[in-house]
């Protein structure tokens, strides 16, 4: 990672098929159990806006945005635990 932005985590309830997950390039994009876990560098607000309204326009319920430190790459496994 570059360091020029946030590394985020954003989950979703529903699952993204392969093609909309490309909707989302740049990002680690991994679905089970129903849910869909993204994790990525942001750059900047309109980026991360851009992204929610990604996510809002494939008709997924916003569950959580997370702010992780940078070297962060969670897996599903890991949010399912909290």
């Amino acid at each position: 990672m570059e360091g020029k932005g946030r590394v985020y985590l954003i989950a979703a309830r529903g699952e993204l098929s392969d093609e909309d997950a490309c909707a989302f390039e740049g990002m680690r994009v991994e679905t089970q159990d129903g849910m869909t876990i993204l994790a990525g560098e942001i750059v900047d607000q309109p980026q991360l806006f851009g992204i929610l309204q990604r996510i809002n326009g494939l008709g997924l319920e916003l569950l959580r945005v997370e702010v992780l430190s940078e070297d962060a790459y969670p897996s599903s496994q890991r949010y399912a635990e909290r």
